[in-house]
């Protein structure tokens, strides 16, 4: 696979000079560094993204500004029926190795999530699982209680059950060794009669007869010289204190949670308590990846031009996280017939990709599709890292999602594209729209939206702030190790203050490897995050992160 990146799976294809769509040479990335400054630097234009040429050859760097969205038709007056301009044919001929295919305009970020919410018509059919099956699922069903909660009147304390005013004669609740525990729960009904009190555990049944409970240490006990006690109260009693009544949470037959909601180990729980043994549940749409790239070691340290997959270990974690059933990742390499292999004999509801989705000689994602005759609905998207993302229909109800090689770019279209349609597959709801003020300054692209790791920390005059990481180049995944969420970052940049979205990650990070104050007062596209810091390297300047 062409255009590796330092820590993970290979970028494009493009070197500077290539033809442009329409014959027209690339110009060189926006930023500090341009593509020649980039050669001289990396020794290779397709390096990282701070190379030229990358708009439309479908790199992750900021190249040109990319056409204005005019919808997957790519005409201005064409309907948007969901298909590139570039949708793929139905002939199953294998295209002539090379050749280079007609790009597409990218999408704007909003658009091709929506894309992909809507590509897919939902999920499989509801199945029957044991509750500890169902964790991270949806319910298909509402859950209605199958009893009462509690099913009966239980005490809320430790003491003794009294039936009246005080003071009460004190019963005994002997065990089958005679040994006076009081009622425990899991006890059977009792019954107490008027001016009678009885001790009783937390959660026990409260007797028939009995009108309130006593804590231990609201009562005392006095000897009446007959072996029997005496309770009395230090205070009044009122009817019903600390007596958990039948019914109190819920009635037999009320509804307690739509169909919908995810299930949650509190879920579970109430469930539990409700009576059910089994629930019924959406299935996990089933996930399987395909890492690309001749280029990657499944062990060990770098050597001889070849570099770790980080992509392989990282996606599926993250997309069980994301409610997702993913199998385990196959290595393919760079390898056509095994990548058309692998699509048309997989079972999974989306098969996911890495690297390959440019128009290098060995990025064989779109001619596997063409020979497929799949159905493009996303061929690039207007946003940085990440560009040259796609999603194609490769048959019904069965999607493709393919995702650049450098790391962070991977990250990037898998909350663009493939979290989206998992939410649809999975019928999960989508998450709360959230939003933050920045702590920094972050430049944007001229027309490209932005996807910027940060941290959330506290400012005396915003409040919770979402700060900038350091390491966010395309091919970095230091900065979004530590993050709690992406900014959205809308073209143009935003300034310090500025309210912008952000996408959480799913699940608690620490961010103590970088606070607030390492963020720095500003991020641009082609800024070097670790420009403070010895870099080994063998060329006489730093090489930069790569344009993010």
């Amino acid at each position: 696979m062409s255009g590796s990146g330092p820590t993970g799976t290979g970028g494009s294809g493009a070197r500077p000079g290539d033809a442009a769509p329409g014959g027209v040479s690339s110009p060189a990335a926006d930023g500090p560094v341009s593509g020649r400054a980039a050669d001289a630097l990396t020794g290779r234009a397709d390096r990282d993204a701070a190379s030229a040429g990358h708009a439309h050859t479908g790199s992750d760097g900021d190249g040109p500004p990319p056409p204005a969205d005019r919808g997957v038709s790519g005409n201005p007056s064409a309907p948007d029926d969901h298909r590139a301009p570039d949708a793929l044919p139905t002939s199953g001929d294998r295209p002539t190795p090379g050749t280079r295919r007609r790009a597409a305009a990218p999408v704007a970020w909003p658009l091709a999530r929506e894309r992909a919410a809507r590509a897919a018509d939902g999920p499989r059919a509801p199945e029957s699982c044991a509750p500890e099956d169902a964790l991270g699922r949806t319910l298909a069903e509402p859950l209605t209680a199958l009893t009462d909660l509690p099913p009966f009147d239980t005490s809320a304390m430790d003491g003794w059950a009294v039936s009246g005013p005080g003071p009460w004669d004190l019963d005994r609740a002997a065990d089958g060794d005679g040994v006076d525990q009081g009622i425990l729960a899991g006890h059977a009904a009792t019954t107490l009669a008027d001016g009678h009190a009885v001790a009783i555990a937390t959660g026990a049944r409260v007797p028939d007869g009995a009108t309130a409970v006593l804590r231990s240490e609201h009562g005392e006990v006095h000897d009446r010289g007959d072996g029997r006690g005496r309770l009395a109260a230090a205070r009044a009693v009122p009817l019903g204190q600390d007596i958990r009544p039948r019914g109190q949470e819920c009635g037999h037959g009320e509804p307690l949670l739509p169909a919908g909601v995810p299930v949650t180990p509190a879920v579970l729980g109430l469930a539990a308590a409700a009576g059910y043994d089994r629930l019924t549940v959406h299935p996990r749409p089933r996930v399987e990846v395909l890492v690309l790239g001749d280029e990657l070691l499944g062990s060990g340290l770098p050597r001889e031009g070849r570099i770790r997959d980080a992509l392989g270990p990282m996606l599926g974690p993250w997309l069980r996280a994301l409610g997702a059933e993913a199998l385990a990742p196959r290595s393919l390499g760079d390898d056509a017939d095994a990548l058309h292999a692998a699509i048309t004999g997989s079972t999974a509801d989306v098969v996911l990709t890495t690297g390959g989705t440019a128009s290098g000689p060995v990025d064989h994602v779109h001619p596997a599709l063409r020979r497929i005759g799949a159905e493009v609905l996303v061929d690039g998207v207007a946003v940085r890292p990440g560009h040259p993302m796609l999603l194609a229909r490769i048959a019904p109800g069965r999607h493709l999602v393919g995702l650049p090689g450098n790391p962070l770019a991977a990250v990037s279209g898998l909350l663009t594209l493939a979290e989206p349609l998992l939410r649809t597959l999975a019928a999960r709801p989508p998450a709360t729209p959230l939003r933050a003020p920045l702590s920094a300054r972050v430049d944007g692209h001229p027309h490209d939206t932005r996807l910027v790791p940060v941290a959330y920390g506290d400012d005396p005059r915003h409040g919770r702030t979402a700060a900038p990481l350091p390491f966010h180049g395309p091919a970095m995944l230091r900065g979004v190790a530590v993050a709690d969420a992406l900014a959205v970052v809308p073209p143009g940049g935003a300034d310090r203050g500025d309210l912008v979205d952000v996408l959480e990650l799913p699940w608690p990070t620490g961010n103590a490897a970088y606070g607030p104050e390492d963020a720095g007062p500003s991020y641009g596209p082609g800024a070097h995050p670790g420009g403070g810091r010895p870099v080994r390297s063998t060329f006489s300047a730093p090489p930069t992160g790569g344009a993010a």
